[in-house]
């Protein structure tokens, strides 16, 4: 095997020639003659802009050219008859040209993805044996010239521009395709709902396309009101829905989220009102989602141009956040409460001061990026660094769309009309598209008609939670269809409704994925009951017969009470009761349906579940809060996952970190930082989201049954060790550092530790698109700023992680040397 490339033959001698591995060797040129035999060449994470001379390769059957900086696809591979895997992604590639393919008859495995194609050659289907085709990350809007490759069984195309897939594709009689992954395009046809069923539903779409020739295309809108509390979000929302102004009082401001429809000639809305109070922040990213108009509000009357922490309340923590979660949406900010502003001059000077400052916050986020991603190409060894730049160039190419201010005045006929008018020019402009237009066939149609029908004839319950197969023989008795055809079409249609916010259906879940929330409103009336900002006093005024009911005391109560303000604790009675009170005020008398929504002493209920899933809140385990029989966390060991099960308590309590107040608990156990700590640093960039280390808690510490938690901090114990997990702010950077003791020896169990934390924060980070994370160690020295930055670390096995570093000690930029297992993981 080849280890590099000096440029004198003399390299290769003693080393195999069929099988060359040149990757990550800073080279810029193809190696010499002698290697012109080999059969594999692996030369991905290298520096090649080209690859002149690659026709002298002729006997490759396998060529790795991923992770360089290539920027065209030479004609000279169309020499490399023997080619039968050829690797090329993450690079530049901005077109191929024609007359490669049909004389690449071998090959069988092609990888383009992270290019910048942005249309294929033609003759790309006279590539007959191809059966794996990864164009995913690319700038693709047509993929027509695919139609044709008959062997191709794996098609990768997420992340194009794609509004169509070709129907032929997938025609039954001759396509092998057994996996066909294309999210995130703007898919209408077929919408990416279908797509996400896999094969067998998109070949089920095109077929009913075919029995149901007359399409429509149905345009439904979710509209998200977010802004702070008071902004007049939801005197927005109803006066839009009504048409003319609308008056709410303060008393019936949103408590969570609350929902209605606007149906206009051209389009339907579904209407989310976010409450505004931060007790709720942390369930809305349960239902933002992308493709989806955001109306931002900001009460003009309240916001000052001197005073720049009105602009960071109202406006740049909302937009922050949404870059951060749906990072590709379209956002209107609407000024409200022009009625109480001093004449309309006021009104226009404070319209474009938040104008200039949005335009001037987009564009120091691109510069930020942006130069993170410089630092990061100086480094000498950047093949280290190449899945970090790749994440950095996603986010570049995200383009959050803010639209212009509109001034409102709510109590103004007029302006909620031209507000409503406005919003629709909006959604239909060619400049904005929601890809809120999707084309179905006629069946589709009459399935979810069915579902409305069934709802107004109150054959489905007012609650609206409904078994799956039972809302399958309802729909039956409705529309002409085999329950095969119908089977296929409801899983598509509940997915598409769910993503719209008509109902709710969490195909994720197992333990609630046979069940169909056709009210959502219902089920988040649920959730409000539990987060929300007046929950202390909620709990207060349970009466004695409620606590009765539920076999519970008055005293015990003040222990709930005591519990929830010291510990932010929740108890599952508490809960039950909570939630069983607003059940009678939705005069919901079934008894049956209580206990799955609220559950019983024996099982979780519904609302439990999902605010565990969605890691709203961490349940409580039984026995002692430390436990010496309490196993050992090992990533992976299915016995300890077992054993962490069994010991889960269902008339427990539960955590919620958003409601504990200090770290006085976490402090008192951890004691003073040392300077011979280890510590590793994650930062998220841009910044951190808010909510995010209440969750990087519930997370964490689901790992482990001893732990201790506090607001900003919580304490991990896998046997005797212990790690310090706390989001830190220094120099204006926020990260989250993992901090343990430094062991006498035996690192192993350590690193351990730091790893499966990481592990959990890079899984976490994932739900916000937005975002990308750096990992570094500080220097240990006292008082040295310098640091070691952690090359790509995610997609690497155990071995790999105890190898990152192969030197036995490190020197930082400041001079100080360290062993390298106090910096990084190392295997001792």
């Amino acid at each position: 095997m080849a280890t590099g490339y000096t440029g004198h033959p003399s390299i290769f001698q003693g080393f195999s020639l069929e099988e060359v591995d040149l990757s990550g060797r800073k080279m810029k040129s193809l190696p010499l003659d002698p290697l012109t035999h080999a059969t594999k060449l692996d030369m991905q994470r290298n520096k090649l802009k080209r690859v002149t001379g690659i026709s002298r390769f002729a006997h490759l059957v396998e060529l790795n050219l991923s992770r360089n900086k290539i920027m065209e696809f030479s004609l000279e591979i169309s020499k490399l008859h023997s080619l039968e895997t050829l690797y090329m992604n993450q690079n530049n590639i901005r077109s191929i040209p024609e007359g490669i393919f049909p004389h690449l008859m071998k090959l069988k495995l092609l990888n383009l993805s992270g290019n910048r194609l942005t249309k294929l050659p033609s003759d790309i289907n006279q590539c007959a044996s191809i059966t794996y085709l990864d164009l995913s990350k690319n700038c693709l809007q047509n993929i027509q010239p695919l139609v044709g490759l008959a062997k191709l069984k794996e098609l990768f195309v997420g992340r194009n521009q794609l509004t169509e897939l070709p129907s032929e594709l997938f025609k039954s009689s001759s396509c092998e395709l057994t996996v066909c992954k294309a999210t995130g395009n703007p898919l209408r046809c077929p919408p990416e709902e279908v797509c996400a069923g896999g094969v067998v539903d998109i070949q089920s779409y095109f077929l009913q396309m075919e029995e149901n020739p007359n399409t429509r295309s149905a345009w439904t809108v979710k509209t998200m009101f977010l802004g702070s509390s008071m902004a007049g979000k939801s005197t927005l929302c109803r006066s839009l829905r009504e048409g003319k102004p609308v008056t709410v009082a303060v008393e019936d401001r949103t408590v969570g989220i609350e929902i209605s429809q606007l149906y206009t000639q051209e389009v339907r809305f579904l209407l989310w009102d976010f409450a505004g109070q931060e007790e709720y922040y942390l369930t809305h990213h349960v239902f933002i989602t992308p493709r989806a108009l955001v109306i931002l509000t900001v009460d003009l009357a309240r916001y000052s141009t001197v005073d720049p922490d009105s602009f960071k309340d109202q406006l740049w923590f909302w937009i922050k956040n949404i870059q951060l979660r749906v990072p590709d949406s379209v956002v209107l900010l609407v000024g409200t409460h022009c009625d109480q502003c001093r004449d309309q001059e006021e009104v226009m000077e404070k319209k474009n001061d938040i104008e200039e400052k949005v335009k001037a916050m987009l564009a120091n986020r691109r510069m930020v990026l942006q130069h993170q991603k410089e630092n990061l190409e100086e480094n000498k060894d950047i093949f280290m660094f190449v899945d970090q730049l790749d994440e950095l160039d996603c986010l570049l190419e995200y383009n959050l769309k803010v639209l212009d201010v509109v001034t409102i005045d709510s109590t103004s006929t007029e302006d909620v009309a031209k507000l409503r008018s406005h919003i629709l020019m909006s959604i239909q402009s060619e400049n904005v598209v929601l890809c809120s237009e999707s084309i179905l066939p006629r069946s589709y149609e009459a399935v979810e008609q069915a579902i409305h029908t069934l709802v107004a004839q109150e054959e489905i319950p007012r609650h609206g939670i409904i078994l799956l197969e039972e809302l399958s023989d309802l729909i039956l008795n409705h529309v002409k269809m085999s329950r095969e055809s119908l089977h296929s079409i409801l899983r598509f249609l509940l997915r598409y409704l769910h993503r719209i916010g008509v109902i709710l259906w969490y195909e994720d879940i197992s333990i609630l994925s046979d069940r169909v929330f056709i009210q959502p409103s219902f089920l988040i009336s649920m959730f409000k009951t539990i987060v929300r900002h007046d929950l202390v006093q909620q709990l207060e005024g349970v009466s004695r017969d409620l606590l009765m009911r539920e076999g519970s005391l008055v005293k015990q109560k003040f222990t709930w009470l005591d519990d929830l303000r010291s510990r932010g604790i929740l108890h599952n009675a508490a809960m039950r009761i909570l939630v069983r009170r607003e059940l009678e005020k939705l005069i919901v008398d079934d008894d049956d349906l209580v206990e799955e929504v609220v559950g019983t002493k024996k099982e979780e209920g519904i609302i439990l579940t999902l605010l565990q899933y969605f890691e709203v809140c961490l349940p409580t385990l039984a026995g002692s809060p430390l436990n010496p029989q309490a196993p050992e966390f090992v990533p992976g060991a299915k016995s300890w996952a077992l054993a962490r099960k069994t010991r889960r308590d269902p008339d427990g309590a539960c955590l919620f970190p958003i409601f504990l107040k200090d770290d006085l608990t976490v402090c008192h156990k951890w004691g003073e930082d040392k300077q011979d700590d280890l510590r590793v640093h994650v930062y998220f960039l841009p910044e951190i989201p808010h909510g995010f280390f209440h969750r990087v808690i519930i997370t964490t510490c689901s790992l482990y049954p001893t732990h201790w938690v506090g607001r900003e901090q919580c304490l991990l114990c896998c046997g005797n060790t212990l790690a310090l997990v706390r989001q830190k702010s220094k120099d204006g950077d926020t990260f989250i550092e993992i901090r343990c003791r430094r062991p006498e020896k035996e690192f192993r169990k350590l690193w351990d530790l730091i790893l499966a934390v990481m592990s959990k924060l890079f899984v976490l980070s994932r739900q916000w698109p937005g975002l990308t994370e750096q990992v570094h160690t500080p220097c240990p020295e006292r008082g040295c700023s310098h640091y070691f930055t952690w090359r790509d670390w995610q997609e690497l096995d155990s071995t790999d992680l105890y190898n990152l570093v192969k030197e036995e000690k490190l020197v930082c930029q400041g001079g100080h040397t360290r062993r390298t297992e106090l910096i990084f993981p190392q295997d001792k």
